[in-house]
């Protein structure tokens, strides 16, 4: 397993993420009916008291990689294998239970970056949004032509984002987003709506945004999209990292993978699985003091101080 030292300058590391585990406390109907019969008076207690009896849901574990500048990096897994989650612990906007992130600088997730309000316009938004991730009014002001071709919502763009459709605000966040050239793009689906323009369009400026040493995480239901626009991928499955390589390797054994799951061969997809799980490559990540100053980032609160980084890859 090979270390890479991210305090050299030359290693080109925008994010490591280490030992990453996220649980979450949720009521569960199974537990709740099993004690129905039998306590019916501790039950209405529980309920009245807000105690109902909750169960530990893993949504990650044990997440460790490092990504690189000029990397596309897709992740595919079926829902509730955790996607969003990473997105949001990289973003800095949930803390884990376990672990820690450091980025080079402060990632833009689309769609929560940008404060856009339903009452207002597309092109209001426009302005609106590029000040909330810290453009000047000029150069909002220069970014909105920009900003409304590559969204590419016609007369649309005037009128208030509440008529929108999912879609279109999505695009209008991703154009929004990809205005402030941030260094470190999360995107959560919100490519897979659109024309065919649009994902020319788009597909071009994340590609402008990569050419600019930047790193773009792309989290996608279709393995087709990651395939054709990642350079990485990686797979997650009920929180835990399967496979983590070239993006068409990664997205063909998923889309094996979850076309034996929807035509009901269990036995199929668990060998797809499991040999994914066996030719995986464990990525180890230290984050030791510093030698020197850099600028990395935790993102999370509760973890201390900037400090150098040691990530190993696969």
């Amino acid at each position: 397993m090979a270390v890479l030292d991210v305090t050299d300058p030359f290693a080109q590391v925008t994010v490591a993420v280490q030992d990453v585990h996220v649980r979450y406390r949720v009521a569960s109907t199974d537990a709740t009916e099993r004690r129905r019969r039998r306590h019916a008076l501790g039950r209405v207690a529980r309920t009245v008291l807000g105690n109902d009896p909750k169960v530990i849901v893993r949504a990650l574990s044990g997440i460790s990689f490092v990504a690189h500048s000029g990397e596309q990096v897709g992740i595919v897994g079926q829902n509730g294998s955790g996607k969003s989650t990473l997105l949001r612990i990289i973003a800095g906007l949930e803390t884990p239970a376990r672990g820690r992130v450091l980025a080079e600088s402060t990632p833009v997730l689309i769609g929560v970056n940008a404060a856009l309000v339903p009452d207002l316009s597309g092109e209001e938004n426009i302005r609106l949004g590029c000040l909330a991730m810290g453009l000047t009014p000029t150069q909002a002001d220069a970014a909105t032509p920009e900003v409304t071709e590559l969204a590419g919502l016609g007369k649309a763009i005037y009128l208030p984002m509440k008529t929108y459709s999912s879609g279109m605000g999505a695009r209008l966040r991703f154009a929004i987003a990809a205005a402030a050239n941030p260094h470190i793009l999360l995107i959560d689906e919100a490519l897979s709506t659109g024309d065919a323009a649009f994902k020319e369009r788009s597909d071009a400026r994340m590609q402008s945004l990569r050419a600019g040493a930047g790193t773009v995480f792309l989290v996608s239901h279709a393995a087709q999209t990651i395939e054709e626009s990642c350079t990485r991928a990686i797979w997650l499955n009920y929180g835990r990292l399967v496979l983590d390589g070239p993006a068409d390797d990664v997205a063909l054994r998923y889309r094996k993978w979850a076309w034996a799951i929807a035509k009901d061969k269990p036995q199929q997809a668990k060998r797809i699985i499991e040999d994914a799980f066996a030719q995986r490559h464990q990525t180890s990540v230290e984050i030791d003091r510093p030698r020197r100053p850099r600028n990395y980032h935790p993102r999370h609160a509760r973890q201390p101080g900037a400090q150098s980084q040691q990530a190993g890859t696969p």
